[in-house]
């Protein structure tokens, strides 16, 4: 097994992301990481935004590293993590962080996102994990989002995070020196997104291209949405658990016999 660096520390941080491995985003971070702990890098093969938390269980994975030093898994970003700690890894990490995204994943993009699954998966087996975005697409000012995700580790290292945190950072394109203050948001919410897009192959057949998201509906104070619009850099715990606690009583009423 191969690492990036071997530097005299015991931190052992788990990289991955949505885009692929050869992403911008990607090398920002590990970059960013590199001195502060082995890494070790393992990401989808090709893009795979918007694959959620889904496993390849209908065909075996392939894992190489490529000449970087970086493994590549021709599965989803939930592929990637799942390998690594149940196949590739002698031990677990004591990290896992996911990005940097070419894009936001805010509100109820974060149900769709594969930078979170891939954190997500380090989260289900019991290892702190962190989903880095940048908020508009294009890479602009990915250098300085990199230094916000050091900063964030740097944090967790100096005051480590319980086990049970998936931690969701969004971070705006902008200078590192004119970024806002990072605030503990919560999640806000879109609305539906923009109907399909029609087209044609060139053999006649119809195909449907999914269309892009929907403008914020929820963007008040104290959503991610309202503070990245302020320039800042929102950190949102989320949790797993579907369960609507709320309802379970009414539910086992209506579940009685008739």
């Amino acid at each position: 097994m191969a690492h990036l660096n071997h530097l005299p520390t015991s931190m052992h941080i788990l990289v991955s992301n949505d885009d692929g491995y050869t992403a911008t985003g990607l090398e920002a971070l590990v970059d960013a990481l590199r001195d502060l702990g082995t890494l070790t890098v393992v990401a989808p093969e090709v893009n795979h935004s918007g694959a959620s938390n889904s496993l390849t269980l209908n065909r075996p994975l392939s894992l190489r590293q490529s000449a970087n030093g970086f493994y590549c898994v021709n599965g989803t970003p939930s592929d990637c993590v799942h390998v690594a700690l149940t196949g590739l890894l002698d031990r677990k990490p004591d990290l896992v962080v996911s990005g940097i995204n070419n894009g936001a994943n805010m509100g109820d993009d974060t149900l769709y996102s594969g930078t979170v699954a891939a954190a997500t998966e380090g989260y289900l087996f019991g290892i702190p994990s962190i989903a880095f975005s940048l908020v508009d697409k294009g890479w602009a000012h990915v250098e300085d989002a990199a230094r916000v995700a050091r900063a964030v580790v740097q944090r967790h290292i100096a005051q480590p995070m319980d086990a049970h945190v998936l931690l969701n950072v969004n971070i705006p394109n902008r200078p590192f020196e004119a970024m806002g203050p990072y605030v503990v948001s919560r999640l806000g919410k879109r609305h539906a997104s923009e109907p399909v897009v029609r087209s044609t192959t060139p053999y006649g057949d119809t195909v449907y291209w999914i269309g892009p998201a929907g403008a914020a509906v929820d963007a008040v104070q104290g959503t991610d949405f309202h503070t990245v619009a302020q320039g800042g850099v929102a950190l949102t715990p989320l949790r797993l658990d579907l369960t609507d606690h709320a309802r379970l009583a009414d539910m086992a009423r209506w579940a009685e016999p008739l």
